[in-house]
């Protein structure tokens, strides 16, 4: 037993105790009885009544949260292991971050019939089968930015640190618990926030999907509003965005303020900023005496475990030959699957698959690869300015906090009728006033990323870049443009993986018996779902997936290098 185990006192406990234990309690009670109702028994073809009372949104809103925390813990393991490796090892780095590039913009939500029907293989006769595909679901829209954040944070921990790390000889695990992760705390945990957010995109179009001819609806805030736009009942739809806004509010208040408040501490500077983000919460609970105690024993043993191990012993560099006959041997591999996926695709195609098509198809992506362009451009000119201003005021950035969390947690989606409307009145062009609807849901990763940024960016510093008279475009060029440009590339990246993915169902928008159909590769790969032609949905996707490989290593990647080697504080 350790020494800071054997100096933990008997918990005694204290008024707050009082209060916060039952609630504590309260809170298991809750989950265990939601976990029931989520796995009752289940046929597929079985119709399950979605009702549009008022009082049936708080088990709603509980049921669709309990998703969106699992997807989120299960985003954050992944997020761990697959950063570290991408980041930490040349030849996982040069596949995985490639693969990654194609998971974040890939439109997931059309294969979630496909894993609707297996996780039901795996449950029978249960609703736990259904729930998974819609934690599945959620989960691809919230890994990929929170991994892209931590990637760009190990990329980017100044050389002092690691010199420090190299002295003291911390192994890799110590390593990455004591300086990697505290490091990429800030920005990651500002991203955690905007793919909470961006979850409930996915939990709407997930909830309530057809599969194998059959409607599966499962309780929750999606299917409430699947529902409500089905009858048509504009009232139910103001509750549910009523009530995405409380439950917003609320994790904001209990989970992510109290975190951003703990996380305060994992900033590099030397003074103590006297503007430092307070939560009541995690206040609250730092002056609970039997609660603490019950916490610092996990705490201590976890101590325990980053504090043992053998201490790192230093390697030497592999000779450069070495290195060459490695990345020949990988490239080598990496071309034979290649060739060997491209055959294998080619037998697919049908006969008279021909390359005029692929041709129509590769113009139709640069179409909408040049709106993605567009948009995050003036989502950066937008943002970015916004981002630094509020990143740098922390109780300004607890203000805003919930209310961007909500606008960016707002389904896009239920805008489509009015621009239908808008652009039928007015005869506006369809490709120019649709493409706005592809960034609406996903131009928040750049505000978020780089508030998150900004928010840390030490304080020293500000305070020495005010005693040099640094002032105005100087202040922003020296200090926070350096300071917040890997933050922002993450932002960008994951924002334009995310417009390509909306430009599936933003290319192609509808109410009641009007559709409108932009030009682009999304609304020939919707177009195409909607008719089964199967080839057709392949050669789309392939050729999205490669124009998004393509922009992100020649653009994004380089800017992330660039960030690593130079514009970075250090």
């Amino acid at each position: 037993m350790s020494y800071a185990l054997r100096r933990l006192p008997l918990p005694v406990p204290n008024r707050r105790d009082l209060v916060a234990l039952p609630l504590v309690l309260a809170l298991f009670f809750i989950v265990s009885h939601a976990g029931r109702e989520m796995s009752v028994p289940y046929q597929l073809g079985q119709s399950i009544p979605i009702s549009l009372s008022p009082w049936a949104l708080p088990a709603d809103g509980l049921f669709t949260v309990l998703r969106m925390l699992a997807a989120l813990a299960l985003s954050l393991v992944f997020t761990l292991v697959y950063a570290w490796l991408a980041a930490h090892n040349r030849y996982a780095g040069r596949v995985l971050v490639p693969v990654l590039d194609v998971l974040q913009s890939v439109p997931i939500l059309g294969y979630l019939s496909i894993t609707v029907t297996g996780f039901m293989a795996l449950f029978p006769g249960s609703l736990v089968g259904v729930q998974l595909a819609v934690i599945f679901a959620v989960f691809t829209s919230q890994a990929w930015n929170m991994t892209f954040s931590l990637y760009q944070s190990l990329q980017t921990v100044p050389r002092d640190l690691q010199e420090a790390a190299t002295l003291y000889r911390l192994n890799a695990w110590q390593r990455f618990w004591k300086l990697e992760l505290p490091f990429a705390m800030p920005g990651l945990l500002w991203n955690t926030m905007m793919s909470m957010s961006g979850g409930w995109f996915f939990v709407v179009a997930a909830e309530a999907i057809t599969v194998s001819g059959h409607e599966v609806k499962v309780p929750g805030i999606g299917s409430y509003i699947a529902q409500a736009i089905a009858s048509r009942d504009l009232a139910a739809i103001g509750l549910a965005i009523g009530a995405m806004m409380v439950i917003i509010l609320l994790y904001d208040n209990l989970l992510f303020r109290p975190i951003v408040a703990w996380a305060d501490k994992f900033k590099l500077e030397m003074t103590a900023s006297s503007d430092a983000p307070r939560s009541a919460v995690l206040d609250f609970l730092r002056r609970t005496r039997m609660l603490r105690q019950l916490v610092a024993v996990p705490q201590a043993l976890w101590n325990l475990s980053v504090r043992l191990g053998p201490r790192a012993q230093p390697r030497a560099a592999a000779p450069e030959r070495a290195w060459r006959r490695g990345d020949a041997v990988f490239f080598g591999a990496v071309l034979v699957f290649a060739v060997w996926a491209l055959l294998r695709l080619a037998r697919l195609l049908p006969q008279d698959f021909g390359w005029p098509l692929v041709a129509h198809v590769m113009w139709l992506g640069l179409i909408t690869g040049l709106k993605v362009f567009v948009l995050v451009g003036l989502a950066a000119l937008i943002w970015v300015p916004v981002g630094v201003w509020v990143g740098l005021r922390p109780r300004l950035a607890a203000a805003v906090q919930p209310l961007a969390q909500f606008l960016a947690a707002f389904p896009a989606n239920l805008l489509f009728p009015l621009v239908v409307v808008a652009i039928v009145h007015w005869h506006l062009d369809v490709d120019v006033w649709t493409a706005p609807l592809m960034i609406l849901g996903s131009m928040w990763y750049v505000l978020f990323s780089v508030v998150g940024a900004a928010s840390s960016i030490p304080n020293d510093m500000r305070e020495a870049a005010h005693n040099l008279g640094l002032r105005g475009w100087l202040l922003w060029k020296r200090l926070y443009l350096p300071g917040v440009f890997p933050g922002f590339v993450t932002g960008a990246i994951t924002a334009s993986g995310g417009a390509w993915n909306a430009s599936i169902v933003a290319e192609v928008v509808s109410w009641g018996h009007r559709d409108l159909v932009a030009t682009g590769l999304g609304a020939f790969i919707s177009q195409a779902t909607a008719e089964g032609r199967g080839a057709d949905i392949a050669l789309g996707v392939g050729v999205m997936s490669l124009y998004v490989i393509v922009v992100n290593r020649l653009v994004w990647h380089r800017l992330y290098q660039l960030a690593a080697r130079r514009v970075h504080l250090d």
